[in-house]
């Protein structure tokens, strides 16, 4: 398949798999190469509408964001947490050395990463976190009601685990890259090859 991918199909309704000691199992479909990845959770599917949509959060500096304010430039979505352990710090990671291979033409991109967490990740927070990563990374967090309203648009699956202080979350782990129109273009999957995440994110200057 070229160009543009019908990505139209996903997976959003839950199986428990009790008899098998799972807390939930998720995983999320679409057509066309890659999925939207999974860290824990629940089984799921859904043929619904297009990923994606209206926002407002509040980014590291405590000032707030819409989708207006990414618009012009494709954007690479991620959400995840800061208490992450493996799948949030590795993407950022991923995304950094991204941006680097891309050389004059990382700076033709956004790259958004979301907080599930806005009991914890608030923006002083949230800035020194992205210390680690590339300086062209945006985080952003907001109240309850508006990141639960933005994981409902990209169909983000996000399931607290635990109590106190040492809750962790299972969440999706794909990369939205998404195009200067704010649509969905393609997923990049959890982990994906150097090149194919580069051909992917190059695809969304063409869509």
């Amino acid at each position: 398949m070229t160009g543009k991918y019908n990505l139209a199909a996903y997976v959003i309704g839950a199986v428990l798999a009790a008899t098998l000691g799972l807390s939930a199992y998720l995983v999320w479909t679409a057509l066309g190469p890659g999925g939207m990845g999974f860290s824990g959770g629940i089984v799921s599917r859904q043929i619904g509408p297009s990923i994606g949509g209206e926002f407002t959060l509040v980014n590291q500096d405590g000032k707030t964001i819409t989708q207006a304010d990414f618009l012009g430039k494709p954007t690479a979505i991620f959400f995840g947490y800061t208490h992450c352990p493996d799948a949030c710090p590795t993407t950022l990671t991923d995304m950094t050395d991204r941006l680097k291979a891309l050389g004059s033409d990382g700076d033709k991109f956004n790259v958004l990463f979301v907080s599930i967490d806005p009991e914890r990740d608030k923006p002083a927070l949230l800035k020194t976190y992205l210390e680690s990563f590339d300086p062209r990374i945006v985080a952003a967090t907001g109240t309850p009601a508006q990141v639960e309203d933005a994981e409902r648009k990209f169909k983000v699956y996000a399931r607290k685990v635990g109590e106190g202080d040492a809750y962790t979350y299972d969440h999706s782990t794909a990369v939205y890259m998404m195009n200067a129109r704010g649509e969905l273009v393609t997923l990049i999957e959890y982990q994906a090859k150097q090149d194919e995440a580069l051909e992917k994110m190059r695809r969304a200057l063409t869509s």
